[in-house]
């Protein structure tokens, strides 16, 4: 860390399976920039479970406490038991409301010139995980029941904050994904809303709306009508994975858990346990997660710096294996040789 660099404390949760590596590489490029965090360095997920401790521990969640500010490499949830999922007690933890998902073309492929942003409400719906058994018959186990709740303040919540992002970053319109044809009162509320809030900001952000099904197609037939995305916990899980497919995947794509008091940034794609220690993994997710932990803490010199830098090495055909088969004459690099090149590429 160079002299008169902020120094700003923040959490480090290198995770489970290919983490260590994405975030190894990742660091070793912040460093390069000039990073100002000071990292405390926390565990999780099976790592955690590995260590006789719970998969959220009592010591991680208190570090975010004072921090305020975490990087987090993927983590996993065994299958079975007992275990809820670290991500969703996270959100609950610190009340991250919104999980911002950009897709944006660095690399050319099907698509070009794709740059969207999702903003997935994070704490409500079907994920509240709400589920129970009737009996049918003589079958205990005859009908599964899950319960979805949508609240109008978390609606209001993050759909102001889908407003406020596009004016924040110069965007043109908000899009609200919906099925209420179908489901009237759990996402018909959200339409509601996006009505209210969308008329204050008349003139200067458009809006408009769409059923989550079409929405899902129009995506893939007419990107270039979107820009910013707001919607329901389960459609945004499930659109923001098809539109990271439209950029390459999910190796290129990162997100932002942002709350009141937090905000946790991450490589949204799993553990990847069968090329863990292969030092084969992407580590881009992970490092444009963290220039938009940059951004968030007012560096945005060194967040674009970082973020051309990446550009400029896949653009030149450095790649990891994962990103080989787009077109264009590939080098495929290991983890840390990208990382090298990220860093050579800084300026």
């Amino acid at each position: 860390m160079s002299e008169g660099t902020k120094r700003i404390p923040a959490t480090l949760i290198k995770g489970d399976g290919i983490g260590p590596e994405i975030t190894g590489a990742t660091l070793a490029v912040l460093d390069a920039l000039g990073s100002p965090f000071v990292w405390d360095e926390q565990t999780g997920g099976e790592t955690a479970i590995a260590q006789g401790l719970d998969p959220l521990p009592d010591a991680t969640l208190e570090s975010i406490r004072r921090t305020k500010l975490a990087l987090k490499g993927p983590l996993g949830t065994p299958s079975g038991g007992s275990y809820r999922s670290v991500n969703v007690r996270l959100r609950e933890a610190f009340d991250l409301f919104a999980n911002v998902r950009p897709a944006k073309t660095i690399v050319p492929g099907r698509y070009d010139n794709i740059d969207l942003i999702l903003v997935r409400e994070n704490l409500e719906g079907l994920y509240i995980g709400e589920e129970h058994w009737e009996q049918v018959g003589d079958d205990p186990k005859g009908m599964a029941v899950a319960v979805g709740r949508n609240t109008r303040a978390e609606a209001r919540r993050v759909i102001r904050y889908a407003f406020e992002l596009a004016a924040r970053l110069g965007r043109r319109k908000v899009t609200l994904v919906h099925k209420a044809n179908i489901l009237k009162i759990l996402t018909g509320l959200y339409l509601e809303v996006v009505r209210e809030i969308g008329a204050e900001y008349e003139g200067r952000i458009a809006f408009d709306t769409m059923i989550v099904d079409n929405a899902a197609m129009q995506l893939v037939m007419r990107p270039e009508q979107f820009d910013v995305i707001v919607t329901t916990n389960l459609f945004g899980d499930i659109l923001s994975d098809l539109m990271a497919g439209l950029v390459g995947g999910l190796g290129l794509t990162p997100g932002a858990n942002i709350g009141p008091e937090a905000g946790i940034f991450e490589a949204v794609h799993g553990t990847a346990p069968d090329i863990a220690g292969q030092n084969k993994a992407n580590p881009t997710a992970l490092m444009l997660a963290a220039a938009t932990m940059l951004d968030h803490v007012g560096e945005h010199d060194k967040a674009t710096r970082m973020r051309n830098a990446i550009e400029r090495t896949l653009q030149s055909g450095q790649r990891t294996g994962d990103l080989a088969k787009l077109p264009g004459t590939v080098t495929v690099l290991s983890t840390s040789d990208y990382a090298k090149a990220v860093i050579a590429n800084l300026g």
